[in-house]
């Protein structure tokens, strides 16, 4: 039996003599009608939207999450059902399909048709909830570098397409800046709650002038920072060494920074510490909650 490229659609295969009809059953298995894999093999995000495509017969164009994986976007998960633009509406089981207008200039990639950057995010802020939407665009910003006002002139084309209404919500509230949904959720969680919208990414340079910190979120003109807390902050001893040292010297430097672990995101227990610090540096803002939003979940 010779290798066999996969996803493939199984009809081509035994057509083609690639394989038996036997070999099919014995090595291989259908992951949608007619489009198969090896046994036990994993799908990527990526592989997945692959064999989306092969079971639309080739005619439709990757959108949404899968298009975002297909971008370079992180943090799509394996398990995340494929999204394509297409017309047949009755897709098999892990596959979502939309039927929407499509211009020609927003799809790229070959032998793969797939929604560009703009047409993605737009796409993403009209189909999911808002906090989850503002993750996912943030993520395809910091791989793609594609801008708001470029997503915007993308919503301009489509004027009677659904979701608009939120799509506006979401575009003011994105930040390629973010390195994790979870930083996502920790800007979002500030925002909610009424604080000025943060700063990301803000680098703090030593007396030689070389940046030495990097921090997730703050408002520089107060001198004070939200840090999200990955895993690697607390299995990593190197990180944890260097996680003091760099403590000392923003402490040194005038910075007050208020850490975050998933379950202070959850409880939102830092929130009341953030806005002490800010009050405490001279910030006059009142801090009304937003009420649309309350990023309960990372997905």
């Amino acid at each position: 039996m010779q290798a066999i490229d996969w996803p493939f659609r199984a009809g081509e295969m035994l057509d083609a003599g690639a394989l038996t009809s036997w070999e099919l059953r014995r090595f291989y298995q259908a992951v949608y009608p007619g489009v198969w894999i090896p046994r036990g093999a994993e799908l990527t995000p990526q592989l997945r939207a692959c064999a989306a495509w092969l079971w639309s017969g080739r005619e439709g164009v990757v959108a949404g999450l899968s298009a975002s994986a297909m971008l370079g976007a992180k943090w799509i998960e394996p398990g995340e059902p494929a999204q394509l633009l297409h017309g047949n509406r009755r897709p098999p089981a892990l596959l979502t399909v939309h039927t929407e207008r499509l211009h020609p200039d927003e799809v790229t990639g070959t032998p793969i048709p797939t929604t560009k950057p703009t047409r993605t995010a737009f796409d993403l802020g009209r189909w999911l909830p808002v906090a989850e939407a503002v993750q996912r665009i943030d993520a395809l910003i910091a791989a793609t570098n594609v801008k708001v006002i470029e997503i915007e002139e993308v919503a301009q084309r489509h004027a009677r397409a659904r979701g608009l209404k939120q799509l506006r919500k979401v575009l003011p509230l994105v930040d390629g800046g973010a390195e994790s949904p979870y930083e996502s959720l920790t800007r979002l969680a500030l925002i909610s709650a009424g604080f000025p919208i943060p700063h990301t990414q803000i680098e703090v340079f030593d007396e030689y002038g070389h940046a030495f910190a990097r921090l997730d979120m703050g408002w520089p003109e107060f001198h004070v920072a939200v840090e999200y807390d990955g895993a690697q902050h607390w299995t990593d001893a190197q990180q944890r060494s260097w996680d003091i040292d760099r403590a000392a010297l923003l402490e040194e430097k005038g910075w007050t920074v208020i850490r975050v672990s998933a379950g202070l995101l959850r409880d939102r227990r830092f929130l009341g510490r953030v806005a002490s610090a800010l009050r405490a540096r001279g910030c006059r803002d009142a801090f009304v909650p937003i009420p649309w939003a309350h990023p309960a979940r990372c997905r």
